[in-house]
């Protein structure tokens, strides 16, 4: 029972980890106007939470170590849900970008601690780490693709439609309130763990991980608008970027797999890096944004698990995976906020999404060159056994 418990506690975790951003874009064009929102003041909506995931990351290692990871892990979801929840009195830009900030906190302190959750409870921790992945993924698609039809079903009031994911932060809260019942024994010497600051691998990853970041979040916030802005209507920008965040579920299993059966990481992070450069150059030469959403997305769903698979590759102990996943995701995060809002700044400059496109294409050959390096240096094998 403890482990299913375990199981199913990571995957409402990872599930609330992602709507507060993706739910927004379907609903843009909604309260842009009503709330007289600037292209740079709607990239914060993604942006914050996505910077509040770097800056905050490194305070998880030391919540950690004084609650416990359970217990900050809960209290992280406590956070997302209330802030979630008061999106139902957002009726201004001020209160709906604070919401982003608080959930940002949130999941900048659970991220790292549920790597090293997953590395605590499980003996082979990679397959979890597909799972996390997994359902982060789940989580952003159900958001995006449900905004919506949760919109009409709500009487036509976005407020409502945002604050209705804390629904799913409240399942979490009851189910990591019985695990935090249950807390790991602390291991000895497990205060002597901190951010490994002055190993020059530990830096490579995060950079590689802010670059990610930036373009992911990047094509979450502005994918859809892109489509408006060729001429589509807001429910098919939706399905657009449904499409983008569903096809990451599966990509983020086979990726693993493949990886794990066939080694040579650096091969499949550049893989995985070429679609997305391919996606985002048929989206500047006006293609369809189904055909570039879905190529980026299988390149995104494959980076992901990847990305938070390489602490466990050059660490050995739970603590150590904590403390290089809160290097990568906080400095890695702060990167990456930085994406939607050059996007927002790139269209408030032009009027139109080409610079911005093409700034995103070049952020991908250099994550590309960082691949290379990353994966020829580590020259370890992935842990996961393929499946049968």
């Amino acid at each position: 029972m403890p482990i299913l418990l375990f199981v199913i506690a990571i995957i409402l975790a990872s599930l609330n980890m992602r709507p507060v951003i993706t739910s927004v874009p379907p609903l843009l064009g909604e309260f842009q106007t009503e709330l007289g929102m600037s292209g740079l003041a709607v990239s914060l909506l993604t942006s914050l939470p996505v910077l509040c995931m770097g800056v905050f990351a490194p305070l998880a290692v030391t919540l950690g170590r004084r609650l416990g990871v359970e217990r900050a892990i809960l209290g992280a979801m406590v956070l997302i849900g209330v802030s979630t929840a008061i999106r139902a009195f957002a009726g201004s830009s001020t209160l709906l970008i604070l919401t982003a900030f608080l959930s940002g906190v949130g999941i900048g302190i659970a991220g790292p601690l549920l790597s090293g959750f997953i590395r605590q409870r499980f003996a082979n921790g990679s397959l979890l780490i597909s799972v996390y992945s997994a359902s982060l993924v789940l989580g952003a698609a159900l958001a995006a693709a449900f905004s919506v039809p949760l919109y009409e079903w709500l009487g036509g009031s976005w407020q409502n439609a945002l604050a209705s994911w804390g629904l799913l932060a409240a399942a979490a809260v009851l189910c990591w309130g019985l695990v935090a019942a249950r807390p790991a024994p602390v291991s000895p010497g497990t205060a002597g763990y901190r951010l490994p600051l002055g190993d020059k691998k530990a830096w490579l990853l995060t950079l590689m991980f802010g670059l990610m970041a930036s373009i992911f979040y990047s094509m979450t916030a502005w994918l859809a608008p892109i489509a408006e802005s060729m001429g589509y209507t807001k429910q098919e920008g939706g399905l657009i970027l449904t499409v983008f965040t569903l096809i990451q579920l599966p990509m983020s299993f086979l990726i693993g797999w493949l990886a794990a059966r066939y080694q040579r990481l650096a091969m499949w992070l550049v893989l995985c890096s070429i679609s997305e450069l391919i996606g985002l150059a048929l989206l500047l030469g006006g293609a369809s944004p189904l055909v570039s959403g879905l190529l980026i997305g299988i390149g995104a769903g494959g980076l992901f698990p990847l990305a938070l698979l390489l602490p466990f590759i050059v660490t050995r102990r739970p603590e150590e995976v904590s403390s290089w996943s809160a290097l990568n995701q906080g400095g890695g995060y702060v990167l990456g906020a930085a994406g939607p809002l050059l996007v927002g700044r790139a269209l408030d400059w032009t009027g139109n999404f080409q610079l911005a496109l093409y700034g995103l294409m070049g952020a991908v050959l250099v994550m590309m060159t960082l691949q290379i390096i990353v994966g020829s240096s580590l020259q370890a094998k992935i842990t996961m056994k393929p499946g049968k």
